[in-house]
């Protein structure tokens, strides 16, 4: 490494060995770094394309309610005249809006956060410290 070259036979300092294998440490670190990053990117992008895709998903499903609730609505105006049928297809996606919050509602206000992230972060002092079983 950046270590002076040792004659043979001599051994290398204690400060040249703890020098080298800092050196080898950092190395190593900077390597996964960069392996972390070009993983991450990679993931980024597949999952850009996926999110993409779901977008279009998302927006032709929603045309394909509007178009169905068009044609129940046409269907429903012959029986019942359009302005009522209008007004029940309005009420069956008023129940469907109303069931869909009330379920998002419940599952948002059940999402526990990062406990075992806190958990450990409360640790972090002690452990500097050189106690890790307390705090």
């Amino acid at each position: 490494m950046s270590s002076p070259a040792v004659p043979p036979g001599a051994r290398p300092s204690v400060g040249d060995a703890f020098s080298d294998v800092a050196a080898d440490l950092s190395a190593l670190i900077r390597q996964e770094v960069e392996l972390a990053k070009a993983e991450v990117r990679q993931s980024a992008v597949r999952a850009g394309k996926g999110a993409g895709m779901l977008a279009g998903a998302g927006v032709s499903g929603h045309l394909v309610l509007v178009f169905a609730s068009v044609a129940g609505w046409w269907g429903l105006g012959e029986v019942i005249g359009h302005g009522w049928s209008a007004l029940a297809v309005s009420a069956a996606w008023l129940i469907v809006a109303a069931v869909l919050a009330l379920a998002g509602r419940r599952e948002i206000s059940a999402v526990p956060g990062a406990p075992r992230t806190a958990q450990t972060v409360k640790k972090i002092p002690g452990a500097v410290k050189g106690n890790e079983g307390t705090s």
